[in-house]
């Protein structure tokens, strides 16, 4: 009995040390578990288990499960969550250099798209630290088109549609051309689909796929507009809070996200359209007047945005354009 007494105690002293090393983070995110950016996020969960013997465990909670897109930011800078995925778009009307890459025709290809995320990082970092938080890594959507129910060739074709409204951008573009924005998030779009809420939509090939819009709409325009970034942010109490090697593990595991990230929505991109091909959608270039029209859309929408962000917009322009 004198024996079993000090190896008790010294069980216990060992399982409640255990308990005090582990950190237990949650990562809210938007989109579904099948989705490539769950997907990563996913992978780069285990390898910061891995990476640290799991002393630091990540839970992702996919598909609005937690907090819906439009919470996850606050829900991240509050302490709600220690981490979070974010579209930047989404908070354009917070600050309007968080709607850098929903451009219109800015950056149209992943090269162009790697290049304005070098030219706005800094400005995003600095933006996110004011509030409390810390950019870990971003992955870019495929190239947005244009999904809708009935053939078109102009802007002129789309007046007057019910349009699908995610991000102040896309609310904006459907103002330019004349439709009628509908606001609605990704985890919604299934349902506002099959029941006619929506007839219309600018997106990746990935969205309709995930969403089934092929069961709805039949023609998507591959317009190749822009490429929105999901950011991955982490609160600066939480990240400070980690011990040196398992806040250099965090790091280490974003950097490869981010990376792993880019070659897999490029890859992606070919995938998901022929993936909609088969399921009976049509997969149509943009006659040159649609293409004309859209880029005037976008030219209004750069000057509007360079008028808000002042010189610091301007500085990121033209850090973009640099060749």
């Amino acid at each position: 009995m004198r024996l079993l007494k000090p190896l008790l105690t010294a069980a216990l002293a060992a399982a409640t040390t255990v308990a005090i090393a582990q950190t237990k983070w949650d990562l809210p995110a938007a989109y579904p578990a099948s989705n490539f950016h769950t997907e990563n996020l996913v992978q780069f969960a285990n390898d910061v288990d891995k990476a640290t013997g799991g002393k630091l465990k990540i839970t992702v909670h996919a598909n609005a499960s937690l907090f819906k897109a439009q919470e996850i930011k606050r829900a991240v800078q509050g302490g709600q969550a220690q981490i979070g995925e974010v579209l930047l778009v989404n908070f354009e009307n917070e600050n309007a250099l968080y709607g850098v890459d929903g451009l219109p025709f800015l950056a149209t290809g992943y090269v162009d798209s790697a290049r304005l995320y070098k030219a706005s990082r800094p400005a995003l970092e600095k933006l996110l630290a004011a509030q409390g938080m810390v950019l870990l890594y971003a992955v870019p959507w495929p190239p947005q088109g244009i999904y809708v129910k009935r053939p078109i060739t102009s802007v002129a074709d789309m007046r007057g549609i019910k349009w699908r409204a995610y991000s102040p951008s896309t609310a904006k573009i459907a103002e330019l051309i004349g439709a009628q924005p509908v606001t609605v998030q990704a985890a919604e779009l299934s349902q506002a689909l099959a029941t006619g809420v929506v007839e219309a939509y600018m997106s990746s090939g990935s969205t309709g796929y995930d969403s089934k819009t092929y069961e709805h709409i039949k023609y998507w325009y591959d317009t190749q507009a822009w490429l929105p970034k999901n950011a991955v942010i982490v609160n600066r109490k939480a990240l400070d809070a980690l011990d040196a090697p398992t806040r250099d593990a965090l790091l280490k595991a974003a950097r490869d996200a981010e990376q792993r990230g880019w070659k897999v929505s490029e890859e992606k991109n070919d995938w998901y359209k022929k993936a909609l091909a088969e399921k009976g959608m049509s997969i149509v270039a943009p006659s040159p007047k649609l293409v004309t029209d859209m880029k005037q859309v976008g030219d209004v929408m750069l000057s509007d945005w360079l008028k808000k962000t002042g010189a610091d917009g301007q500085a990121i322009i033209d850090a973009f354009r640099k060749k």
